[in-house]
């Protein structure tokens, strides 16, 4: 196993520990964040009907018009704040956090401020 399978097992173990304990339910469905190198992805998701309820990512339009760069704590942010408040315009104001295996730091922790300061509790 080379360095770079060993990474990509360690983050899906890591991945399969968090989401043994989380859970999204219709009252309060999950927050799941994606990173990737370029970009940041994030959805709120009702896991019992299995089902997306709203996203935003660094490749929608409305970030794509601020001219921003997608793989920095600025735009980390942005989306933070634009799933906010398209959870908040669906009537869903709390949430459970699903870092995705990554550690609560950088990327992810700006993106889980920029999502608290649109109104969301988690």
């Amino acid at each position: 196993m080379n360095k770079y399978q060993k990474k990509a097992a360690g983050l899906a173990r890591r991945k399969r520990r968090v989401r043994a304990k989380i859970f999204g339910t219709p009252e309060r469905p999950r927050l799941c964040v994606h990173r990737t190198n370029a970009n940041i992805y994030a959805q709120v998701i009702d896991d019992t009907e299995g089902k997306t309820l709203c996203s935003a990512s660094t490749l929608d339009p409305e970030f794509r018009a601020t001219g921003k760069v997608g793989s920095n704590k600025e735009a980390a942010a942005f989306v933070g704040e634009l799933v906010g408040k398209r959870a908040i315009e669906k009537g869903i104001t709390t949430v459970r956090f699903d870092r995705g295996g990554r550690i609560y730091h950088g990327r992810v922790q700006a993106l889980a401020d920029g999502a608290r300061s649109a109104g969301l509790k988690f």
